[in-house]
C-alpha cells in the first residue's frame, strides 16, 4: 500500500512541478557553470548505497572540501542554490528515486556512508524501511546548517548532537508509521516550506 501511494504521488507531483522543475534547472545553467543536477552517494534501505538525485546547488568539486553545509552563505553553495537549499526545492528530483523505488516520500532521510558507519545497532534500524523525502527529523531540523553555523566544530556537533536527535525521531516515525501518519508529515513538510 506503501509503495503504491508513493508512486501515485511521486508521479503526480513531477507532472505538477515539472514546469517549475524546468525553470530551475535554466536557473541553475545561468546562475553558475556546471551540470544541472548532483548525484550523491547514500546509504539506503537494506544498508545498501544509492545516487540520491538533487537540483544542483554548490559549485562543481565543492564537496570535496567537506560534507555539511554551514550557515545561510557557505562560499560553496551558488547564487541560485542559496535560494533552492533555503526553500528546499533542491530536493524536487529525488521525486525520481521515489519512482525508481529506492526511496519513499516518508522515512529516514538518507545519510552519507560516513556517518551511517557510527551508528549502533539500535540506529542501524533505521536502514530497515526506504529512506524518505521527509519526516519527523526533517522537520524538527529544518534549518540545520544555520544552527551548524553557529558551531566552533560543525562536524563533531553534527555526530554528537544532531545526529543522534535525528536518529531517534527516525525511530520513533519506524516504530508509529501508518499512511495517516505520512499525510500528516507530508502536509506539515508543505505547510513548512511555504511558511
Amino acid at each position: 500500500m506503501k509503495r503504491l501511494f508513493d508512486l501515485l504521488m511521486a508521479v503526480f507531483s513531477l507532472l505538477i512541478l515539472f514546469p517549475a522543475m524546468v525553470i530551475i534547472a535554466v536557473w541553475i545553467m545561468v546562475d553558475s557553470r556546471g551540470g544541472i543536477f548532483y548525484l550523491q552517494k547514500r546509504v539506503g534501505k537494506g544498508n545498501k548505497d544509492f545516487n540520491i538525485f538533487k537540483f544542483r546547488t554548490m559549485h562543481p568539486g565543492a564537496d570535496a572540501k567537506g560534507l555539511l553545509t554551514v550557515g545561510g552563505r557557505d562560499h560553496r553553495v551558488s547564487r541560485a542554490g542559496y535560494y533552492l537549499r533555503k526553500s528546499k526545492l533542491d530536493e524536487l528530483p529525488q521525486l525520481l528515486n521515489i519512482i525508481i523505488g529506492n526511496m519513499s516520500i516518508v522515512g529516514p532521510r538518507p545519510e552519507v556512508r560516513k556517518f551511517v558507519d557510527l551508528y549502533n545497532d539500535q540506529q542501524m534500524e533505521v536502514l530497515s524501511v526506504r529512506p524518505g523525502l521527509t519526516d519527523y527529523a526533517s522537520l524538527e531540523y529544518f534549518d540545520e546548517n544555520k544552527i551548524l553555523e553557529k558551531s566552533s566544530d560543525p562536524e563533531k556537533d553534527y555526530i554528537e548532537i544532531i545526529m543522534p536527535a535525528k536518529l531517534e525521531l527516525n525511530l520513533r516515525y519506524i516504530s508509529e508509521r501508518s499512511l495517516l501518519l505520512d499525510i500528516r508529515i507530508i502536509l506539515q513538510t508543505i505547510a513548512r516550506i511555504f511558511r
